[in-house]
């Protein structure tokens, strides 16, 4: 078997939203059994993750509190299965080939943590069912 698969989130600040999904993902793809693993950086990181983040996942038992936002390098998205912008412009992103999805209804965490939460969390539900069963979601607009 070869190695995990990685799945790349990205924010601006890899400080909230990208630290949230990534913490979430890992968490489902572990408890679905998928062969995945979470990655997340930013293009303009901040020098620690968001507080109220910190906190709200502490409360759920996942400790990202030494967690430092990096900014996201070429070998990352040339070497992700799949990246995920909640925010970045993609074409600040050079990743080849690799698939990028937009998330970019998920509003900002420093506003309406509870709404980021939830939007991601939607979010990731699909995406997880996409990589278990290997079929893509028909959404609006496809």
């Amino acid at each position: 078997m070869g190695p995990a698969r990685t799945i790349l989130f990205l924010c601006p600040h890899n400080a909230a939203k990208s630290v949230i999904a990534a913490a979430y993902f890992a968490r489902l793809a572990r408890d679905r059994g998928l062969d995945c693993q979470a990655a997340s950086a930013g293009t303009s990181p901040d020098a620690a993750p968001s507080p109220a983040v910190v906190a709200m996942l502490r409360e759920e038992g996942i400790d990202v509190a030494g967690y430092r936002p990096r900014r996201v390098t070429a070998e990352d998205l040339t070497s992700a299965h799949r990246v995920v912008s909640l925010g970045c412009d993609p074409a600040d992103l050079d990743g080849g080939d690799v698939r990028v999805d937009r998330w970019d209804d998920v509003p900002p965490a420093s506003q309406d943590l509870a709404a980021s939460r939830a939007a991601i969390e939607r979010h990731l539900d699909l995406l997880v069912d996409e990589l278990a069963t290997g079929v893509r979601p028909q959404t609006p607009g496809d």
